[in-house]
């Protein structure tokens, strides 16, 4: 099966076994929006969480702090999780960019519906794994990572 962002089952598989650390950009308090849940389960499979929201900064969403900026997030991070409009990734990658250095972040996820090419291209240039158009969530569930993803 062919995948927009060109990455195999074994690539994302070993992907989410690597990373620790997600930094959700664009998450949402209400329990109803997909950030929210993806949070929530992410948080439940053993990983970091940190949300990032400028309109919620320093508000907490299961229990952590939500951070007004990428540059605000402390590090460790391994992953930019997106949930924006697909036309804002291009600013998100850009601070992704700024901020790889110091965070160490290596992978920007798009969320399932978002797809920038351009900003995928940006991403790529600079060192970064990008998936593309997919959720942590699904990829976990169907790659029956579940409950695996932090033992080992």
């Amino acid at each position: 099966m062919m995948t927009i962002d060109g990455l195999s089952d074994d690539e994302i598989r070993s992907l989410l076994k690597r990373v620790k650390t997600f930094a959700v950009v664009g998450a949402s308090q209400k329990s109803a929006r997909p950030s929210n849940g993806v949070m929530r389960f992410l948080i439940g499979e053993g990983y970091v969480v940190k949300p990032v929201n400028p309109g919620i900064a320093g508000k907490t969403i299961h229990g952590q702090t939500v951070y007004a900026r990428l540059a605000d997030v402390p590090a460790p991070v391994d992953v930019v999780d997106v949930f924006r409009a697909p036309e804002a990734v291009t600013d998100v990658v850009r601070d992704a960019i700024a901020v790889k250095g110091s965070t160490g972040a290596s992978v920007v996820w798009m969320q399932l519906g978002v797809i920038n090419e351009e900003a995928a291209a940006m991403a790529r240039a600079a060192g970064f794994t990008v998936v593309m158009d997919r959720c942590p969530k699904i990829e976990i569930a169907r790659l029956m990572l579940k409950g695996k993803c932090r033992t080992d």
